[in-house]
Formats: structure tokens, C-alpha cells, sequence
């Protein structure tokens, strides 16, 4: 069972961090200013990729931005291939 995670330090510095059964398995690192969210890199363990992990991660990253009325600054080279692969997908939330 996938569980996703933010977890962010006294600077909202961290992470969405994918866990599988208890074990960390992927993470997508972000930092908080104001309402906007810069998105630096996503990371999947070897042993995890091609499972669709980094997708999951992306889902909740962008849900929790428009549950929070948030933009996304997609620094990460995966998220930005994302956006501007499906850019109707997420036009409401990227800060260009």
C-alpha cells in the first residue's frame, strides 16, 4: 500500500515522500513561500521505478496545490517535462 506524505522542516523546506508498506521508497522535494510552491526533484529508489511512483507524486503535489490555492514553479527537469507536455493539465496552477 502506497502512502503519501508532506513533510516539511520550521522553513517549509521537505518533501512529498512516497512510502510503500512503511519503507520510503521515492520522494519530491519542495519548498513553501507565500502561495507558491517550487517544485526541485523527484526521486524514485532503483528498486521502485517504472511502477508509476513519480506520477503518484505528482497527482498529490498538484492536488494539495489546488486544495491550497497554491501556484507550482516546476524547477524539477520531471514536473516541468509534465507541464509542458500536458499544459492544459495544469495551467490553473503553473506560475510561469
Amino acid at each position: 500500500m502506497e502512502t503519501i506524505k508532506l513533510e516539511l522542516d520550521e522553513k517549509n523546506r521537505g518533501a512529498f515522500n512516497l512510502y510503500v508498506d512503511g519503507k520510503k521508497l521515492g520522494e519530491m522535494t519542495v519548498s513553501l513561500k507565500d502561495a507558491v510552491l517550487t517544485v526541485y526533484h523527484t526521486g524514485v529508489e532503483p528498486e521502485a521505478e517504472g511502477k508509476g511512483y513519480a506520477k503518484l507524486l505528482l497527482n498529490e503535489m498538484t492536488a494539495y496545490v489546488r486544495a491550497n490555492g497554491m501556484q507550482i514553479i516546476p524547477l524539477c527537469p520531471y514536473v516541468h517535462a509534465q507541464f509542458k507536455k500536458h499544459p492544459e493539465a495544469y495551467l490553473d496552477i503553473w506560475k510561469k
